[in-house]
């Protein structure tokens, strides 16, 4: 084991964490089988092996930009319920 209860408990008093000696023992071997799996990693030979950010490749997402006609002031007042010249009319909201 690379890991003692009583580091745990050191740790776990620094952060101030308190664990009951069941819960010690559990973080204690979690964090030994952690460390196993990365010096089962360490053992691979990862010399060809270029660093990536990402598993995947991304691409850009965005669409290119396209110009269009803009809205005029008719358009959106023409589906208004009841439009007030060039502004919607809306319910008073403050007395």
């Amino acid at each position: 084991m690379k890991i003692t209860k009583e580091e745990v408990a050191h740790v776990a008093h620094l952060a101030r964490l308190e664990f009951r000696e069941e819960e010690v023992e559990n973080f204690t071997l979690q964090l030994n089988r952690i460390l196993e799996y990365i010096d089962k990693l360490n053992e691979l030979d990862t010399s060809g092996v270029e660093p990536m950010s990402h598993p995947f490749a991304l691409g850009n997402a965005f669409r290119e930009d396209m110009v269009t006609a803009s809205v005029t002031e008719e358009n959106p007042l023409a589906n208004a319920p009841a439009p007030r010249g060039q502004f919607f009319s809306v319910p008073r909201v403050i007395e």
